[in-house]
């Protein structure tokens, strides 16, 4: 599993589901289907590129939270 680091202080039990919810998804490609397949749909809100290997992917979440996907 792809570890969860939490900046936004959730319940124990939220980050648990998340975590959860979040297991399968181990390439960018089940992140894009699983936003995708969500109500409301996600879709990736921005790409940050750290260097020419890596990038961030940023997903809207819930109201102001977005979850961020670490790529290489």
């Amino acid at each position: 599993m792809v570890p969860l680091t939490d900046h936004s202080g959730l319940p124990p039990e939220r980050r648990a589901d998340l975590e959860r919810r979040l297991a399968p998804l181990t390439l960018l490609q089940d992140v894009v289907r699983w936003g995708f397949a969500s109500t409301p749909p996600r879709d990736v809100a921005a790409v940050v590129v750290q260097d020419e290997f890596t990038h961030d992917v940023v997903l809207p979440w819930e109201e102001t939270r977005y979850l961020v996907f670490d790529t290489t």
